[in-house]
């Protein structure tokens, strides 16, 4: 962040510039080969490109002469008289500096030095002060080469500029759900956990025959002309298949585990106790994301100020053009490990506050009487004792995910010059690092709760916290399982219906524009939301039976060494154990039928 303050170019990036090196909105000193440099821009507040609807591509660049205006034009002009009124009327001028606004419909050049008409309607973007178009068609074509991609990008940002509202509505209604499904887990009963199957097994077959229906009808449709409808159908087809897939997986697994209702009801009000003694752990998600937002447009301004650290260099007809200083791509890669690293380390605060909460509820032997402030005194003794094992316990996440995204641009950069078996090693690489980091995230939060309770480094506690685990599987691991399944199931209830919804909004649309990314960004958006509500449960449960394993280990239940768990917990306790006792039994019935079967003559 230093360097980007005293290397990059703050003003530049956040008022703009002209092609002649001047940035809008203040005073500018002259740059030596340049006439058209050195003006002072103090009114001339906004950026404007001359053609933004027919931009000129050199070098994969943006070749269209740029000017600092002082108003954009909020109406289409579409001849040089307009233009020279709009001039004299708002004292905007749009062509050349060089050019006075008296001879724009007297001189012979004004075709190259005014912008190619029509000149579309724009407004200034709200926070970087540039003239944007505010006809889609225009905008998604200039926002796309503004960013070096002209064909994929085209489609893309005409899909989200067009479908913009809907995206948004899309968006709060994922977090409606994501709020109303906390609410069920937080109030959760045996009923509700049947209604939550069976809203996601209806939403599943639903969502499914949508899809399909959909793809049906696009190809019945002899009127299928436009690219834009057929990248639709294709969408659809992609989507109707994974539906399919997930739908599948899922019901098999619902049919497996149907077993465990009860107990994972139970489980819930076990979870809900504790969640009850500090009801703000309900709000750690909300401050946690508001820190990575923060964070995030952080990290994007110091990556556009690096990208926009440069010298002056005058090249032809008097225009500047500013190079990137030697060696700032390697700082680049290093601020994507900073990225990764420091998300993974705010995320890690909050599992091991959400965990030094439940551990400081647990190891009361008064629940009726819980510690003041829990939250807040979890808080200070990690900022205090802990910092060291958040840092190296999140280190591990980058070194396993860093791999996995040099492989995907090493096969995104070669994938026309890839045979089909490396193209598989490829993706078998992929998924075994994206299966790693998933390990990686449940060892850590095991060894953040065994911090918690005995204030013992990360390598220690992770050891201790396996050794505990292992030996005490036998307890929980099925209810434990299916409690994370169900938790599952209703990030994947708000994911579907905020789909759902998608489909239905943009299938509206169809032929005017390609809607598989907006999709996909809802998607992604909703699938982000849910999980950070309702991973407070998946981290209390998980923090909840590793103290249930250590109580397990060091107290036997005698008045000289008694369970710390509460009459509730107990109960729950001799629940599962007499489920595990009943499935050994009907085991060793089985065994002992099938061993007397086996045994027994033939009687004729």
């Amino acid at each position: 962040m230093g360097y980007a303050v005293v290397a990059g170019a703050a003003g530049r990036l956040l008022f703009g510039y002209d092609s002649y090196g001047n940035v809008c909105g203040k005073k500018n000193s002259p740059v030596e080969g340049a006439p058209l440099s050195g003006q002072d821009m103090t009114l001339k507040t906004h950026m404007f490109f001359m053609n933004s609807c027919n931009p000129e591509i050199k070098d994969m660049r943006l070749g269209s002469t740029t000017l600092c205006v002082s108003s954009c034009p909020e109406e289409q002009l579409s001849t040089l008289e307009e233009i020279q009124l709009f001039a004299d009327t708002n004292g905007s001028f749009l062509c050349v500096y060089s050019l006075n606004s008296f001879n724009y419909t007297q001189s012979p050049n004004a075709g190259s030095l005014c912008p190619r008409l029509p000149v579309p309607p724009s407004k200034s973007f709200p926070l970087f002060n540039r003239c944007i178009p505010q006809t889609p068609e225009c905008y998604s074509l200039f926002a796309s080469v503004l960013i070096n991609d002209v064909d994929m990008l085209h489609q893309i940002l005409r899909g989200i500029m067009s479908g913009r509202d809907t995206i948004l509505g899309l968006c709060i209604l994922a977090l409606a759900l994501s709020l109303a499904m906390m609410f069920i887990f937080r109030f959760i009963t045996t009923l509700l956990v049947h209604i939550i199957i069976s809203l996601v097994i209806l939403g599943l077959f639903f969502v499914c025959g949508v899809l399909w229906w959909l793809y049906y009808d696009y190809t019945i449709d002899l009127s299928i002309e436009l690219d834009t409808e057929r990248e639709n159908m294709k969408s659809v087809l992609g989507f109707a298949i994974v539906s399919t897939i997930i739908t599948a997986i899922l019901l098999v697994l619902i049919f497996v585990l149907r077993k465990q209702i009860k107990l994972t009801v139970e489980l819930f009000k076990v979870t809900n106790k504790a969640v009850s003694s500090s009801p703000f752990l309900l709000l750690q998600p909300v401050w946690t994301f508001a820190i990575l937002i923060f964070f995030w447009v952080l990290w994007v301004a110091v990556l556009l100020s690096l990208g926009t650290a440069g010298s002056a260099q005058v090249i032809e007809g008097g225009r500047v053009e500013f190079t990137p200083l030697l060696g700032i791509r390697y700082l680049w890669w290093y601020h994507l490990i900073g990225l990764i690293w420091t998300s993974e380390f705010i995320l890690a605060c909050q599992q091991m506050t959400i965990a030094g909460v439940v551990v400081s509820w647990y190891f009361n032997r008064n629940k009726n009487d819980p510690s003041d402030h829990p939250i807040l005194s979890s808080l200070s003794t990690l900022l205090c004792y802990h910092q060291g094992t958040v840092v190296k316990g999140s280190f591990f996440i980058p070194l396993v995910r860093i791999p996995r995204v040099i492989l995907m641009y090493i096969y995104d950069t070669l994938k026309d010059k890839h045979s089909a078996c490396s193209r598989g090693a490829f993706r078998c690489c992929c998924c075994c690092f994206s299966y790693l980091a998933r390990h990686l995230y449940h060892l850590n939060q095991n060894a953040y709760t065994a911090t918690a309770i005995n204030g013992t480094a990360l390598c220690t506690s992770t050891k201790d916290s396996l050794k505990i685990l292992s030996r005490n599987s036998n307890h929980f691991t099925s209810v434990n399982c299916f409690g994370d399944f169900v938790i599952f199931l209703g990030k994947v209830l708000v994911v579907y219906f905020t789909v759902f919804g998608g489909l239905m909004a943009f299938n509206y649309n169809r032929t005017l524009q390609v809607w598989a990314i907006p999709l996909l960004l809802v998607a992604f958006f909703a699938c982000l939301v849910a999980h950070s509500f309702l991973s407070v449960f998946e981290t209390v449960l998980d923090a909840l039976f590793l103290c249930f394993a250590v109580d397990m280990e060091t107290n036997d239940g005698s008045s000289q060494k008694p369970y710390f768990m509460d009459q509730e917990f107990s109960s729950f306790v001799k629940k599962i154990n007499k489920s595990n006792n009943a499935g050994a039994e009907r085991d060793k019935d089985s065994l002992r039928n099938e061993e007397g079967t086996e045994l027994r003559p033939i009687v004729r």
